[in-house]
């Protein structure tokens, strides 16, 4: 365990003593936190040993690592859920591999870390706590011996994948998508973000939206003020029904099943207020049905507007299952499904399907295996 500075000095120390790749991995608390930051850094190199890194006692700021760690190859499991956690942290790979994205490319059907180390290594993880509320403390013992398996044998797992990848003749464009999950950057921030509560489905008057997103907005300012998981600041199954309902006082509105619990009956107030200012709008500001959206619209409604593009899109979507199948990689690994909607709504009037989809974030290796059948899509159908 590493919980003060002199522990961090001495993994620095361990880290450069080592050879290889560091073996990565972090724990949140998403289920429990508002925040996504890091909880737990778990390291491993050759010669170095594991480290358990408590970023709490330490500020949050692990940067101090950074002198160690910074040149050699990470090896993390779904990079993309880490990174960003412990980049907050201070901490950037130069170089990464991700072993569940080298499964998929693989044409391994199960890629989560137990299956993949069962299988490739004939190892089983002790797992079961991967959803707990690591902002806990202490720790329990179990607990971090259940973190440090995550790294335990991560290495390993690394250079069996990428011996598999080489004779796959795949290994360079493994590194690419590699390459694309350490540059990503954070997403962009979602379009009406509120849309996303579960139950919306029951939602269809445009006030009730509005009362959905007033809801939604007061939830998420007081979970980031309280750091604590929007879901357990108020259920979206509440949110949902108060928006159907919409109780006309604030005595109404403690009345339902979730607000009448004796946490919500003290923010009564608070909730009836936000739902009070979408009772209170304009109807020209009442958000529409639909969400905006700078796509095509659904392909349902292809056929009114573009009458070729509904052809082309299963014309497509074939010559990309053909070499899913051919090279046994996941139809989403060889091209985002949302881009090659794009490009069947809307070619490119130059005929550059390259510059498309590279403009559409592709990489290179995608581009190449996927342009002779796209073109051809496009062509059958002008």
């Amino acid at each position: 365990m590493v919980l003060d500075a002199a522990g961090v000095d001495r993994t620095v120390q361990a880290l450069k003593a080592g050879s290889g790749p560091i073996a990565v991995d972090a724990e949140r608390a998403s289920g429990f936190r508002y925040s996504q930051r890091a909880y737990l850094v778990q390291l491993r190199r050759a010669g170095s040993g594991s480290a358990l890194v408590d970023p709490v006692p330490l500020g949050g700021d692990l940067s101090a690592l950074a002198a160690a760690m910074d040149g050699p190859e990470w090896v993390l499991h779904a990079a993309s859920q880490d990174l960003p956690c412990l980049a907050e942290a201070g901490l950037r790979p130069a170089s990464l591999f991700d072993t569940e994205l080298a499964g998929r490319l693989a044409g391994i059907p199960r890629v989560g870390l137990g299956p993949l180390v069962e299988r490739m290594l004939g190892l089983s993880l002790e797992k079961g706590h991967g959803a707990a509320d690591w902002s806990r403390r202490p720790l329990p013992e179990d607990w971090l011996v259940y973190a440090a398996l995550d790294v335990e044998v991560l290495v390993e797992l690394r250079d069996v994948l990428a011996d598999l990848l080489a004779e796959q003749g795949k290994l360079d464009w493994a590194y690419e998508e590699f390459e694309a999950v350490r540059t990503a950057g954070p997403p962009p921030p979602r379009v009406d973000p509120w849309r996303r509560t579960s139950g919306m489905h029951k939602v269809r008057k445009p006030r009730a939206l509005a009362a959905v997103r007033a809801l939604w907005e007061a939830r998420d300012t007081l979970a980031a003020e309280r750091d604590v998981a929007p879901g357990r600041v108020l259920p979206d199954a509440a949110i949902v029904e108060a928006a159907v309902v919409s109780p006309t006082s604030p005595q109404a509105l403690a009345q339902l099943p979730v607000f009448r619990g004796r946490a919500q009956r003290k923010l009564t107030s608070y909730w009836f207020r936000a739902l009070h200012s979408s009772q209170m709008l304009a109807d020209s500001d009442l958000p529409r049905a639909a969400a905006p959206t700078d796509g095509p619209p659904p392909v349902s409604r292809w056929a009114d507007r573009e009458p070729a593009a509904p052809a082309r899109l299963p014309a497509a979507r074939a010559a990309v299952a053909a070499l899913s199948e051919q090279w046994s990689i996941p139809v989403e690994n060889l091209l985002q499904p949302d881009l090659m909607r794009r490009l069947c709504w809307a070619p490119p009037a130059d005929g550059d399907v390259p510059g498309f989809l590279a403009r559409g974030g592709a990489r290179e290796w995608q581009i190449t295996l996927t342009t002779p059948g796209l073109e051809q899509s496009l062509a059958a159908h002008p």
